[in-house]
């Protein structure tokens, strides 16, 4: 962050400058409720948000407002993702189709197989979980992202959501099989053991 803040002084003219420092102060902004007291992670939707660092959204909205002025590049859009999530008062209230489209203008400046595995996230919320499924599908359909756990977890989830149980329960089984942190796997073993 202390980089970010270095640069964005030195070229105060550079959007993308302000793009990255806007992403490290929003992401930062989370840290505390990302974890619990013993490390393990917690859930976006199961996040308190009053442990949220309201300063740090507020320089990272900062952030991004400068580096807005001539459009967003691949740093922009990742604060403005980050930005739209870190204004909403909950997960129900997030604006998923402003997400949507963030990702997809991202997939166009910066394509990568995580952007589309993001992509198919927000597409699950906004507009549920059958469509967001045909994007993951794809994924695997190409190997883009062989050995990741990340696939098969976002998977699971949207089979869950499904009613597909014991297929998501084989994905999320997977996934924690692929995962290779300890605390990570425990919550996807447990989310595994919730659908059996």
């Amino acid at each position: 962050m202390r980089l970010a803040r270095t640069l964005a002084a030195l070229q105060p003219d550079e959007p993308e400058v302000h793009g990255l420092l806007a992403l490290c102060e929003l992401t930062a902004a989370r840290f505390p409720a990302r974890t619990a007291a013993d490390g393990t992670p917690v859930l976006l939707e199961d996040q308190d948000r009053r442990l949220w660092d309201r300063a740090a959204i507020r320089r990272g909205l900062a952030a991004l407002a400068r580096a807005s002025t001539r459009g967003l590049g691949p740093y922009g859009l990742q604060a403005a993702i980050a930005a739209t999530h870190a204004s909403a008062p909950s997960v129900e209230e997030t604006d998923w189709d402003r997400i949507v489209l963030l990702y997809e203008a991202l997939g166009r400046v910066a394509p990568s197989p995580v952007v589309e595995l993001n992509r198919a996230v927000a597409v699950a919320m906004a507009s549920g979980p059958e469509q967001a499924l045909s994007i993951v599908d794809e994924l695997v359909a190409s190997n883009r992202l062989a050995g990741s756990y990340l696939v098969p977890t976002v998977r699971g989830e949207l089979l869950s959501r499904l009613g597909r149980r014991p297929e998501a329960r084989a994905e999320l089984e997977l996934a924690a099989r692929l995962c290779a942190n300890r605390r990570e796997r425990a919550v996807l073993l447990r989310k595994a053991a919730a659908l059996s």
